[in-house]
């Protein structure tokens, strides 16, 4: 929501913060979800060698479920910034 009010600074704070609690409760749902917002904010300002890396390591520890909509919704941005 902080990004589309105009925000970017703060909505930046929050993706990342919700990065690190994902990773620190082990999350990966969560963490992938929190990536992909990061990613995107990144992305749409000019940080797309972050956002890709971002993407790729945190997609890469899924194995199976791939036909669901949360790592669906992650595969779109990450094969637009191969």
């Amino acid at each position: 929501m902080l990004y589309v009010t105009g925000d970017r600074s703060a909505a930046e704070q929050s993706y990342y913060q919700a990065l690190v609690v994902a990773k620190r409760q082990d999350a990966k749902t969560f963490e992938l979800r929190a990536a992909t917002r990061l990613a995107s904010l990144w992305r749409d300002h000019g940080k797309r060698t972050g956002a890709r890396d971002l993407l790729a390591s945190t997609y890469g520890w899924f194995t199976k479920g791939f036909d669901t909509w949360v790592l669906q919704d992650t595969k779109a941005p990450l094969d637009e910034l191969a």
